[in-house]
């Protein structure tokens, strides 16, 4: 199965991108397709299996680029409060750290299941959920009245204090994400059946 999207999302052929946003959308693609690749002609149950002696599968990378991308054009749309990391009470960012928490929050529990296939999930939701979030993610591109625009980070002990991100640099984290977890999924794919998507 393979990404597609409609005329009016695909950014070669929209004619009110400039060449910027045209190079950051067809770079992105470029990494998603890469990492779709690796899950071509896989069945739901090989895209849940854990072939090296990391806890990655397949199914969970394709989940969590996709939630990561989703999170951050969130984020340049919506600014800091699109990406919350409330803790809960009486909880501290050292317990949370050491593993030692009472309680976690529904945020990180939501990112540990991106990681995972989950009990009903298949490769086909999981890659229509994805194109999905690409449409939208080109959508948001393309109606953006700046690239330069930039946000305040979310107030967390992993953002540098007073940090902001600029909507050029939340794509080029995103298309960075992608390549590096597209890199992942080649070496798993080969560990299930020898295949390798390059």
């Amino acid at each position: 199965m393979t990404m597609t999207s409609s005329p009016e999302s695909n950014p070669s052929t929209s004619p009110a991108l400039d060449s910027e946003r045209a190079d950051l959308l067809a770079e992105l693609a470029g990494a998603r397709g890469a990492l779709i690749r690796t899950v071509s002609g896989l069945g739901d149950q090989q895209i849940a299996e854990r072939p090296t002696v990391s806890s990655l599968c397949l199914g969970g990378l394709v989940k969590h680029v996709a939630s990561t991308e989703e999170s951050w054009l969130r984020f340049v749309t919506e600014g800091p409060s699109a990406m919350t990391f409330d803790l809960p009470e009486g909880v501290t960012w050292e317990d949370f750290a050491a593993g030692t928490a009472h309680t976690y929050p529904q945020w990180a529990i939501d990112r540990q299941n991106d990681f995972q296939v989950l009990p009903g999930e298949t490769l086909a939701g999981i890659l229509a959920r994805y194109e999905e979030v690409a449409a939208r993610t080109e959508k948001i591109v393309a109606t953006l009245p700046d690239l330069s625009v930039t946000h305040p980070l979310p107030d967390v002990p992993w953002n540098e204090p007073g940090a902001v991100r600029s909507a050029r640099r939340v794509l080029i984290h995103v298309i960075a994400e992608t390549t590096q977890h597209a890199g992942h999924a080649d070496i798993l794919r080969e560990a299930i059946d020898g295949q390798t998507s390059t």
